[in-house]
């Protein structure tokens, strides 16, 4: 049996920015998407803890260490600059590997 588990959280970011232009995707410093042991172009998941909005979008990188948070196109109607947020990254696993499974937290 396949099971989803959470694979890696970034803990209550701060959107530094809210692009409606753009084409679509998070914008995440190099930093944080080291640290989450995410890639470029995966599959997220928002949480906007200031708002209550959930969406699910792709991580693009952005510049490191400059703190980068930015939510673009379509989904920038949903977290504004300033929102605390959640990003979380799910992955399938085997039941057997499920049950001893630490996903990686990171909190900002």
């Amino acid at each position: 049996m396949q099971r989803v588990m959470l694979k890696s959280k970034i803990h209550r970011a701060t959107v530094t920015d809210a692009n409606v232009d753009y084409e679509g995707s998070i914008t995440l410093d190099v930093e944080l998407i080291e640290a989450a042991e995410l890639l470029p172009y995966e599959q997220v998941h928002i949480y906007n803890i200031t708002n209550g909005a959930r969406f699910q979008t792709y991580v693009i990188k952005g510049e490191r260490g400059k703190g980068e948070v930015c939510i673009n196109g379509a989904a920038a109607h949903l977290a504004k600059k300033g929102n605390i947020i959640i990003i979380a990254s799910y992955t399938f696993m085997k039941t057997e590997a499920a049950v001893t499974h630490k996903p990686v937290l990171v909190y900002v």
